[in-house]
Formats: C-alpha cells, sequence, structure tokens
C-alpha cells in the first residue's frame, strides 16, 4: 500500500491503480462520462477533474496513476467549476430531451410515453402502475381533464396529437372492470397519523399517496359524500357517479378512513392539531375561516413555502383552491401527490424539499426534417375518432397508443450526463449555439434504438464493443468537430451489435443508445 493525502487527510491507497478507482475505493465519489473499470481507456469527457494540491493544476483523475505522496484535491469550489464546466461543454452538444414535452406539460406529470408503450402492446396492467404512480384517479381525470400534455403533443405539429386523455381513462377504466382492483405495494407503517382535510381532488390524491408510503390518513370533509368539485360540478353524464364512487373505494381499501359531514371550524382544527403528527389542508377557498384558525393567508389563499406545500416550518400544509382558486383537476390532484413528498420528508425527519425533480435536457420543436425520424417508431395513422362518452375500445386504445412518437429518452433512470448536470447546477445554454444538430433514430436492431444527436462521444461503446470482439461494433467516423460513433462500412446497427447491444446500452451513459423498452 502507498500513503497518498485526500482532501488534507492522509488514505493507503493499492499501488498501480488509477487515481479515480483509488478515490472511489475510499468511499470519495468521482464523477465521470468516459471512464469505465475494465475496459481500455482514453480520457475524453474531463468532468473527473481533480487539483493537484502541490501544483495547483487540474488533472483528469481517469488518466493518472497514484503515487506515494500525492496529495489531491477532490472537492472544493474550483474543482466544482472545472466539472461543471465539463458537463456544460458536453450538453452543449447533446441534443434530446430526457423527458418528452407531454410529460412536462402535465401538471402531474406523468410519464405519458411510457403508458402509451405499454398499452401499444396490450399490456394493460403495467400501464395502468405507470398512470397510477402519478395520477390516483385515472377514469375520473380521463373523463374531465383539459389534457394540457395533448396540447405539447409533438405529434400534433405533424398531424393531430395523441389521444392521451382518453388512453389514461382506458387504463383506470381496465382497473375498475376487474374483480380485483389494483393496490400499490404499501410501505412498512410509520406509525405517523396524518389528518386531511377536504375530500376533494387534492385530498383524495394526497391520502392516496400518503396510505402508499405508510401513513396513517384520515380525511374530514364537510359534504356527505367526498369527491369535493368532482362531485358537485361536474356532469353526472361526463363523470357517473359510480366511476367517482369506484376510484375512491380503491383509496379506501388502502386503509384511508373518511370522516364525512365534519365542519372543521378553528377549535376542531386545532384538535386535529394536535393530535396528529400533520395537518394538509385541501378544503378549497375560504380565507375567512383560515384566518380563525390562525394561519396567514394572501389575497389568493393560505401562504405557503414555494413547491413544498408547507406553511411556515409548522406540521401544517395546504394544496389545491386553498392555495388559489383552480377548476383543474389534474393540478389539484398532481398538487396531492407532491405534498406527499413533502410531509413524508418532515416525518422521516429530513429536509423539507418537495418532490424531486432533476435537470432536464430540451431542445425544443421538430423541424420538418425531422418528422420522419420521429415516425420511425410511430405509426401513419390517424388520429383514432371515437364518442368521449364510449371512450377506446382494446382495439383503439393498440391502435392509437401506437401513434405515440416516444419524444422521451429511455436511458432516464440512470443517465450520468443528468444526473451530474443536476447535481453540479449545469446550464445547457452558456456554451449553446443558435443551431443545433437534427434529431435522429436508428431503430432497426430488436433491442436497442440509437440517437446519434445524444452522443457525446465518450469511446465506451467502440471499446466494450471491441472488448467483446464483436464483427463489425461501433467506432469513429471523420475527424475533428465532425466525428461521430457509428457502424463502420455503413453497416446497419442490427449487424454491429450482435453480440452485446444491451451491455452497450445500459453502459451509454447518456441513453444515446438505449434498451427499446
Amino acid at each position: 500500500m502507498i500513503k497518498i493525502i485526500v482532501d488534507n487527510k492522509e488514505i493507503s491507497v493499492r499501488p498501480g491503480i488509477r487515481v479515480i478507482d483509488a478515490l472511489r475505493e475510499n468511499g470519495i465519489e468521482v464523477p465521470s462520462m468516459c471512464y469505465m473499470t475494465g475496459i481500455d481507456h482514453f480520457t475524453s469527457c474531463m468532468v473527473c477533474l481533480v487539483r493537484d494540491g502541490k501544483t495547483g493544476n487540474f488533472y483528469p483523475s481517469c488518466s493518472h496513476m497514484v503515487e506515494e505522496g500525492m496529495v489531491i484535491i477532490s472537492e472544493d469550489e474550483e474543482v466544482r467549476e472545472s466539472r461543471k464546466i465539463a458537463l456544460e461543454l458536453l450538453l452543449s452538444e447533446h441534443v434530446g430531451d430526457c423527458e418528452a414535452p407531454c410529460q412536462i406539460a402535465c401538471p402531474a406529470h406523468m410519464n405519458i410515453p411510457l403508458m402509451n408503450r405499454l398499452l401499444a402492446e396490450g399490456k394493460f396492467d403495467e400501464a395502468l402502475r405507470v398512470v397510477k404512480q402519478d395520477i390516483a384517479l385515472p377514469a375520473v381525470l380521463g373523463r374531465i381533464c383539459t389534457a394540457p400534455c395533448e396540447g405539447a403533443c409533438r405529434r400534433r405539429t405533424i398531424d393531430e396529437p395523441v389521444s392521451i386523455c382518453l388512453l389514461k381513462r382506458f387504463a383506470g377504466d381496465h382497473d375498475l372492470a376487474g374483480d380485483r382492483k389494483y393496490l400499490p405495494f404499501r410501505e412498512s407503517p410509520k406509525n405517523k397519523r396524518v389528518a386531511v382535510i377536504g375530500a376533494g381532488p387534492a385530498g383524495l390524491s394526497a391520502a392516496y399517496y400518503l396510505s402508499v408510503r405508510g401513513y396513517d390518513c384520515e380525511v374530514y370533509d364537510r359534504n356527505r359524500m367526498p369527491g369535493g368539485s368532482l362531485r358537485k360540478e361536474v356532469d353526472a353524464a361526463v363523470l357517473p357517479e359510480e366511476v367517482l364512487d369506484a376510484e375512491i373505494q380503491v383509496i379506501r381499501d388502502l386503509g384511508v378512513t373518511f370522516h364525512q359531514d365534519i365542519r372543521v371550524d378553528a377549535e376542531r382544527f386545532r384538535e386535529l392539531h394536535g393530535h396528529f403528527d400533520a395537518v394538509l389542508i385541501a378544503a378549497g377557498n375560504h380565507n375567512d375561516e383560515y384566518g380563525k384558525w390562525g394561519l396567514n393567508t394572501v389575497r389568493t389563499g393560505l401562504e405557503t413555502s414555494g413547491d413544498t406545500f408547507r406553511i411556515g416550518d409548522t406540521g401544517i400544509f395546504a394544496v389545491g383552491s386553498a392555495l388559489r382558486p383552480t377548476r383543474l383537476a389534474i393540478r389539484a390532484l398532481g398538487q396531492g401527490k407532491e405534498v406527499a413528498f413533502s410531509i413524508d420528508q418532515l416525518l422521516t425527519g429530513r429536509q423539507v424539499t418537495g418532490e424531486p425533480f432533476l435537470f432536464n435536457s430540451r431542445f425544443g420543436k421538430l423541424a420538418p426534417e425531422e418528422f420522419e425520424e420521429y415516425l420511425k417508431e410511430s405509426v401513419p395513422d390517424a388520429r383514432v375518432a371515437v364518442s368521449h362518452n364510449r371512450g377506446f375500445s382494446r382495439e383503439e386504445v393498440i391502435r392509437e397508443a401506437a401513434r405515440c412518437m416516444h419524444c422521451d429518452c429511455r436511458g432516464i433512470p440512470d443517465c450520468k450526463l443528468r444526473i451530474y448536470a443536476d447535481q453540479y447546477g449545469a446550464s445547457q445554454k452558456r456554451f449553446g449555439s443558435d443551431s443545433r444538430k437534427l434529431v435522429g433514430k436508428q431503430i432497426q436492431h430488436d433491442a436497442v434504438i440509437f440517437e446519434p444527436s445524444k452522443c457525446i462521444k465518450c469511446g465506451i461503446c467502440v471499446r466494450l464493443t471491441s472488448a467483446h470482439k464483436e464483427e463489425f461494433g461501433l467506432t469513429f467516423i471523420g475527424r475533428g468537430f465532425d466525428v461521430e460513433v457509428g457502424v463502420p462500412f455503413g453497416e446497419s446497427l442490427k449487424k454491429g451489435l450482435r453480440k452485446v447491444a444491451l451491455k452497450v446500452a445500459d453502459a451509454c451513459p447518456t441513453g444515446a443508445i438505449s434498451r427499446k423498452v
């Protein structure tokens, strides 16, 4: 073993290894986009920069071997800024969306492209699970949502948007039509109690997600039946009571207790605040009443802290029209989901920051030259015409879901570029230009898809295919700024990746090569 000093601490490391490995083996996290243990290496990304404590010079930790007496600074303001600049240079040439425009436009932030992929394959149960991760009442929302997601759908640029709202409704109706309703896995009981005041869309959503997290939830509502504005303000011809009742029953089945015909006044509010670990106000806009409860209000409603929905430093939270009047049920449902993150953070002793949102790469509108590329993963069919009252049949839902162009990134769960850009506060615009590379998709392979515009030329795929002796594999094509990764001799991706397609997809740090499903 040899001794080196890292961040003013002496540590012992194995001789003959790279600095990046020595640091990681000692629990010091160093970001990297181009380094992969076990294959040959060349430095390209410069994200793993560290500083020589003796000279002050920066160097990539993946390219230097450890030496006795080294002094390394792995984390300070200058190191962070240097890594941030390296990431921003990579982002300046990275053209791709982390999340599809439809998902960004959805107030509940539902993973719409994944739902569509599963529906198109006839995997209706799996599609429902995806929907329920973000929307507690899909059968209800599928009937009344104003569908901001469809307004952002890129398919709209070509012909008509995908009927996302009716697809979501099908997933919900499919669940309600079954003998056993889907109940998500419920986390171990937290032995904490949460009172929810109001059984409208925001309160119902919050109760659902808090219960899933293992909290005992009790809902207090002034009306005879739960549902709030969903029951009182929506025509029963549009939203039948039996649909609303069935989805509320699913929330009951999770263990949520409902107390109806209960008016919460100042005295009862103090009781709830004293007996429960947290209280959520989702009872609509009642500023006069809230003032009597001793809570601060502004013109639009209760005053909360940023995106956490928390009132000051208390265990009291507020969502929906209690903050500002809204007739968008999807917005209220989305806030109900988001506030569950904040309440969970508070009751588990963490900093209350609200629902986490990572860095999101976006490139804007499709150019006409890119229409054909995005239609590769879709079908040319026109939007399926159907009566809103009837909804889709099984065959129709498969046809309509297949129209989705899949604008999202399949590599998003473990995309290093996204994760590090978020950690270091990188900006995609800092070194950007007015023009961008055109987006293309290579989908000939059965298992993976290749989107060259997302590639940062890290070379991991090139080295992997070489190490596993692919007949064609991948290589660098061109010179200088025009270099690209591709299959040599103009061969197809299917020929280039016969052995290690999934290994390459899993190793790609940006989702440029990703699994199709």
